[in-house]
């Protein structure tokens, strides 16, 4: 059975084909230099990008798996949450082609799609997903497919985007993570941050007291692979401790951890140690992409979902829970 998952969530456009659950390609037309000028996603130019990529890197999928179009079984996109512009592009053509060939159409949830890249075949829930990206860090429990518990969330800034922000400061490139990462490599001791929200016990994350404090240091004039290793210090610190205590409240001891934060070497690490069984996505699932979208799909057409109305329209705002 051939999917084909597109996503255009935010400025990455994503075509993934997955054939019988296994992912055969997976492509992305990334827009980091076009955006990186500005130190943020542009939505419009985002859109715009979209539109552009979306049926040559359909066409390249396609063409790269050997199939045609009239050899699809099953077609998905993401339908958010998301920059609606964006959204709007992959979607409405994903909704054209199904449609075109009278082929079921499901439309994914954009956090389901990092849920499905890191979660194994044959590992029945319930567990813990850690979706920790540039524009996400929640924390779910994963009760069935279709079927998820949010425990907690980002008060403020995403992980990811505390680690973009910082790089700014640090006059690093965009995406900031691997940077950021990079530079902290090249410090032989840190420079101590405050983990935030060590009081709480609940599960709720919060970076914006990072950032503040990563600008206090630079404009100290203090050492920027010393300040960078601080700082992924305490943010993934803070990321593990939360988990942690949700892991010990909840009696969990398998944990999924997806997003684009989820490639970082630190963080990996840390989980690792910690005891839990630990599932990551495979290398090039942790970034936005349209395999992922894919392997959702598969897995809700196997279990007998519904195909999704070709009515229903992208929306910006979607909890997870009521996907």
């Amino acid at each position: 059975m051939w999917v084909l998952g597109i996503d255009t969530s935010c400025d990455d456009t994503g075509v993934g084909l997955v054939r019988d659950g296994q992912v055969v390609v997976n492509l992305v037309a990334s827009q980091v230099r076009l955006h990186e000028a500005y130190g943020g996603v542009v939505p419009e130019l985002a859109s715009r990008e979209h539109l552009k990529a979306i049926r040559p890197l359909t066409e390249r999928a396609l063409a790269e798996a050997g199939i045609g179009p009239k050899d699809l079984d099953v077609v998905a996109a993401t339908r958010g949450p998301g920059l609606i512009g964006a959204l709007l592009v992959g979607y409405t053509f994903a909704k054209g082609l199904a449609w075109t060939l009278g082929r079921p159409f499901y439309a994914i949830h954009h956090l389901e799609g990092h849920i499905a890249a890191a979660w194994p075949e044959g590992l029945s829930p319930p567990f813990l997903a850690l979706v920790a990206s540039g524009g996400h860090t929640h924390l779910f429990e994963v009760q069935a497919l279709g079927r998820y518990r949010l425990l907690g969330a980002t008060r403020d800034d995403a992980a990811g985007e505390a680690f973009d922000k910082v790089a700014r400061l640090l006059g690093l490139g965009f995406p900031g993570g691997p940077e950021v990462e990079r530079l902290a490599r090249e410090a032989e001791e840190a420079i101590p941050f405050p983990v935030p929200l060590r009081e709480q016990r609940g599960y709720d994350f919060s970076f914006s007291g990072l950032k503040t404090k990563a600008l206090q240091l630079v404009e100290q004039g203090l050492p920027k692979p010393a300040l960078a290793k601080g700082f992924q210090e305490a943010a993934i610190r803070h990321l593990a401790e939360v988990v942690l205590r949700a892991a010990e409240d909840t009696g969990h001891r398998v944990l999924l951890v997806a997003g684009g934060v989820a490639a970082n070497q630190a963080l990996q690490a840390r989980l690792k140690e910690a005891g839990l069984q630990v599932h990551f996505p495979p290398k090039g699932l942790s970034q936005d992409n349209g395999a992922m979208i894919a392997l959702a799909a598969y897995r809700r057409h196997r279990a007998g979902f519904p195909p999704s109305p070709l009515a229903l329209g992208a929306t910006a705002y979607w909890p997870l829970e009521e996907a």
